[in-house]
């Protein structure tokens, strides 16, 4: 019986681990994953962190450590993930070296709260790539409308990026556009441009998880049938526009110089209602040269009972251009929802950040206080 996962894997669809944590790192987990399950590469964010640090005591000596030296909050969080995304970063080396590069990263995000200020994200961005120190490390960047040039700045000092929180077609136009003309800065800068990599994160459920309230709220059977179709056709135009844009001449004159082109990334692509089968957002949108960042648990799914085609997106463009115009007919605004999604994504990273950022501060408190001898 063919493995789910190797039928997904010939199909030209990179799988990453949406999850990281030091307890995986440490039990061999992630290697387990990259030997067992055809993962090749791991993507975090700061809610991924911050349950993976407030869940478990292994960073409890590495915490202490910090405290005694005195370290402020952010900097702390920046040597805890660093650590983890660089253990990471050494576990898929071999498959980085395997792929000639396209494969075998493992990405960390700037501080989320500043997605929307230029100049703090680029800097972020150069320190997280220094701090790690990996070749084989994508920077994540929130695809803010101030992200933008913070996307071309660092692709243009030779930085490997990972745009994350694409929800709307036109701003994925926008960051495909960033990308190009970091790569052409990044030529005239002198860089190798092989060395380069970037993926586009679109993300996928949250998008059906949004309109399907919207539908609810309408209520008529036109709108019920529409429940569940938004997030796949959304995801299926945006790889129609990769395709287009990198067979410009624009992209064409990058890749004679050695460019690699910006992957599409299936991001949120675990499913958050109970009503729809539990590996959809990885079986169809199923194309060549795209990654799927799937949670563990659809992972499992997907290897269980998936029955994956060797292409889901080809061939559907008319059926997901109806699904978006349908929706506009019944008065569910597009722009509208994509910038609530965008919004709201930022927002549940600054919580996450935050809220790990609070209880570091106590427990990097705690032992210096007792060490200057003050009343444990």
């Amino acid at each position: 019986m063919t493995d789910p996962l190797t039928t997904l894997t010939e199909a030209g669809v990179s799988i990453w681990l949406d999850d990281l944590s030091r307890v995986r790192l440490a039990s061999g987990g992630l290697e387990a994953l990259v030997r067992d399950r055809h993962v090749v590469g791991v993507t975090t964010n700061p809610t991924i962190f911050a349950k993976a640090i407030t869940g478990s005591d292994i960073y409890a000596e590495q915490i202490q450590q910090l405290a005694v030296r005195q370290v402020g909050v952010d900097a702390a969080l920046r040597e805890l993930t660093a650590h983890d995304v660089r253990w990471a970063c050494d576990v898929l080396r071999p498959v980085y070296d395997a792929t000639g590069g396209v494969d075998g990263r493992v990405s960390i995000e700037v501080d989320p709260r500043i997605a929307h200020d230029t100049d703090r994200t680029i800097a972020e961005a150069k320190a997280l790539w220094w701090l790690v120190d990996r070749p084989n490390l994508f920077v994540k960047i929130p695809a803010a409308k101030q992200g933008l040039p913070a996307i071309s700045a660092c692709l243009a000092e030779g930085l490997s990026i990972n745009v994350t929180l694409i929800f709307s077609l036109m701003r994925y136009t926008e960051v495909v556009d960033a990308f190009l003309t970091g790569l052409e800065q990044a030529h005239d800068n002198g860089h190798d441009l092989s060395r380069i990599g970037s993926v586009a994160s679109f993300f996928v459920s949250r998008v059906d998880t949004e309109i399907d309230q919207r539908l609810d709220k309408i209520g008529t059977e036109q709108a019920a049938t529409l429940r569940g179709k938004a997030a796949i056709a959304n995801a299926r135009l945006a790889y129609r526009h990769y395709e287009t844009a990198f067979a410009s001449d624009r992209w064409k004159a990058l890749q004679r110089l050695g460019a690699r082109p910006q992957r599409p990334l299936w991001a949120s692509t675990g499913v958050k209602d109970p009503a729809y089968s539990d590996t959809r957002y990885v079986v169809d949108l199923v194309a060549p040269n795209v990654v799927n960042t799937i949670p563990e648990a659809t992972l499992n799914a997907v290897a269980d009972h998936a029955n994956v085609p060797t292409d889901s997106i080809h061939g559907a463009y008319d059926d997901a251009e109806r699904v978006l115009h349908d929706l506009a007919d019944l008065g569910v605004d597009y722009d509208d929802v994509v910038q609530v999604l965008e919004d709201q994504g930022v927002t549940t990273f600054d919580a996450s950040w935050d809220q790990l950022g609070e209880q570091l501060a106590r427990t990097l408190t705690a032992p210096r206080a007792t060490q200057m001898g003050a009343p444990s």
